[in-house]
């Protein structure tokens, strides 16, 4: 396999809602309020979205974010990104986004196997996603 750097995204954080105990672990909700898209694709992100993390009974923690991109062209790519690590897993952090794109978009996004390398910088207030884009070599 090889992997093809697409682009990468910057995402600022609001502060985070913890909602608590749950039956399926601790739940904490973790705003998107904006950041940028660069290095091979040129975009901001759109506040609104949020990162639905889950702090499992086991002490792992599971990740499920889901918030859109804006291009520098005006298309909008939705984006959904999943993962789930150890306890105090080292960065980057392994996830798999997915991107739901209209028409007028980047359409190959809709196809392939996409690994992220997220890298928190919460001191700052965001996390680093590198997106790339995995193929077999034959």
């Amino acid at each position: 396999m090889r992997g093809t750097h697409v682009f990468t995204i910057d995402a600022l954080l609001g502060p985070v809602v913890d909602v608590g105990q749950t039956p399926s672990g601790h739940r904490r909700v973790i705003p998107v309020v904006g950041g940028t898209v660069s290095d091979g694709m040129v975009g901001t992100v759109l506040p609104g979205g949020a990162d639905w993390n889950l702090e499992r009974p086991d002490g792992s923690t599971e990740l499920w974010a889901r918030y859109e991109i804006r291009l520098a062209d005006g298309a909008v790519v939705s984006v959904t990104n999943s993962a789930v690590h150890e306890a105090a897993a080292p960065a980057p952090i392994l996830t798999s986004p997915q991107f739901d794109v209209g028409d007028g978009g980047p359409v190959d996004l809709r196809t392939g196997v996409y690994v992220g390398l997220l890298t928190p910088r919460l001191d700052e207030g965001r996390v680093r996603i590198e997106v790339h884009r995995l193929s077999a070599e034959r």
